[in-house]
């Protein structure tokens, strides 16, 4: 279990990330057609996994932004955007940005996700949702990098996961 914030107010998670070096969980998530798709649909691709409370906040819009624009320069990588906003909302906001370089997951149907990867909010009034995750997987779906951002409110080390994917 981690312990976040958001300000000053402490938040529990439901759990611990996958290790750096452990095979990233399998997962079940919604696009924004409807369709379900899993870990091994990205099997052969390096795979960022940017997690986030919801897609309608300034925060989370800038994550999913930079990250975007970001593996535009990137070689054989995927970029899953994943929140329990419905995927009605994802699907808005990526097209009124003009966003092409990722997909966007949503995690509304079951909540697996959050729990299988530890990163739910316990408390407070965010309760349920996700917290601020990155975790990096390479072709095989070993995790090779995870970032649980310590203050919800802030943006997730984009430079870090940038160095790891142009050195892996």
């Amino acid at each position: 279990m981690a312990t976040v914030k958001l300000g000053e107010n402490e938040f529990q998670t439901s759990g611990n990330l996958p290790n750096v070096g452990d095979k990233a969980p399998d997962f079940k998530l919604t696009t924004v057609d409807l369709d379900t798709k899993s870990l091994s649909d990205y099997k052969g691709s390096r795979v960022i996994l940017n997690i986030f409370p919801s897609i309608d906040t300034s925060v989370c819009a800038t994550s999913v932004r930079t990250f975007d624009k970001e593996v535009a320069e990137l070689d054989n990588t995927k970029l899953l955007c994943i929140s329990h906003d419905l995927p009605f909302a994802h699907s808005r906001f990526c097209k009124e940005e003009g966003l092409e370089n990722l997909e966007a997951l949503s995690d509304f149907r079951d909540g697996s996700f959050g729990k299988t990867y530890g990163l739910d909010l316990l408390n407070g009034p965010m309760q349920k949702l996700h917290s601020r995750v990155v975790i990096v997987l390479d072709e095989e779906g070993t995790v090779i990098h995870t970032e649980q951002v310590p203050n919800i409110a802030d943006q997730p080390k984009y430079s870090k996961v940038l160095e790891i994917l142009g050195n892996a």
